[in-house]
């Protein structure tokens, strides 16, 4: 399915000047580019009105769904500069495709995979000068939100499909120096049978707090274990972890409905396997982690997601005490699949999976 966007009146575009400066240090998801693009769904007209226009607010009535069902999903993806100037989309097809198994998994109405991309790209286009070099990147929020105004308990008929736009640097401050995190014993993220595998905003949610708790001991992130058992390493709150042992084998918990689905943990999988590393999808113990980072089995551990790209781990830390892997130092392992991944990214290195498409 495909629809013609139409042009509102855009935005004013943001001066040289001012655009400039935010660019010079934007953080993260703090500024936004100009314009952004909306599709509309309701079962009359199917999907329609597909625009781009100024970014601005929306209207919500008080009743509508998405209030107080949360019935809402999400993507995260980014567009990079070329050395030559041009830019960059990395596996939108992939984001497209998960973006209908979140819209499933909550009973939304599914986006065609065209119309997504087209929608991203309507806005890389667009706002192209938003593009940082260097090694920043335009981080790309596809979302969708129920808007029929009811209040009893059903899905929507109705939704709104927006994609928004944030040049970004680096999530973690420092960039990709190993982080702290910190053990979460005292909450999970999710269950079988749950919305684990989707990536909808509640499952963020039930992360906060255990979240918070990171933060106030000092940690950049938190893992989760598994939740019946309480002993297998899950996720972090936003991100899928690898683990890299001494005999160059990689182990990444397997997808078993309660862990999202990652992009990047699936493009890092391809890249180990293509250098003839091995890896296993298998649940890994907490126990297990500890014995082999004391003994040594353990080289490298490192989080894995499309903000963050790839970030070692060096210390883990919970009421119980902390340990290091690899003496809290970055590996070689994990830096260099970060390198090859990003070089693909750039369009500095060849893309041997056709996983890079060019916008401009």
């Amino acid at each position: 399915m495909t629809l013609d966007f139409a042009l509102q009146p855009t935005a004013t575009p943001t001066a040289d000047a001012d655009r400039d400066a935010k660019l010079a240090n934007p953080g993260f998801g703090r500024v936004f580019t100009d314009h952004m693009a909306v599709i509309r769904y309701d079962e009359a007209q199917g999907w329609h009105g597909a625009t781009v226009m100024a970014r601005s607010n929306f209207t919500l009535d008080p009743a509508a769904a998405v209030l107080h069902y949360a019935q809402e999903i999400f993507e995260g993806l980014k567009a990079y500069k070329r050395d030559d100037g041009g830019v960059n989309l990395f596996r939108p097809d992939a984001n497209a495709r998960r973006f209908q198994s979140s819209a499933q998994q909550m009973a939304m109405m599914p986006l065609p995979e065209a119309l997504f991309i087209e929608a991203v790209e309507q806005i890389v286009r667009l706002d192209r000068a938003w593009v940082p070099g260097g090694d920043g990147s335009l981080y790309l929020r596809p979302f969708m939100l129920a808007s029929e105004v009811f209040l009893g308990v059903k899905p929507s008929a109705e939704y709104i499909f927006a994609v928004i736009a944030s040049p970004v640097g680096s999530y973690f401050k420092g960039g990709p120096a190993p982080v702290t995190i910190w053990l979460s014993e005292n909450y999970t993220r999710a269950s079988l049978g749950g919305t684990g595998a989707a990536k909808c905003g509640g499952n963020y949610a039930a992360s906060l707090r255990a979240q918070a708790e990171a933060t106030a001991h000092g940690c950049d992130q938190v893992v989760f274990l598994d939740a019946v058992e309480r002993r297998y390493v899950e996720e972090l709150g936003g991100m899928n972890i690898f683990f890299v042992f001494e005999d160059g084998s990689l182990l990444t918990p397997p997808l078993s409905g309660t862990i999202l689905p990652g992009i990047t943990r699936d493009s890092v999988i391809t890249l180990a396997r293509d250098a003839g590393m091995v890896v296993h999808e298998a649940p890994y113990a907490i126990e297990q982690w500890r014995a082999d980072a004391a003994s040594g089995r353990l080289k490298e551990a490192f989080a894995c997601g499309t903000a963050a790209v790839i970030s070692p781990i060096g210390t883990v830390r919970s009421a119980a005490g902390e340990f290091s892997i690899n003496g809290g130092a970055a590996g070689p392992v994990a830096m260099g699949l970060r390198k090859t991944l990003v070089d693909i990214q750039y369009g500095r290195a060849p893309d041997p999976h056709g996983w890079v498409r060019k916008v401009i």
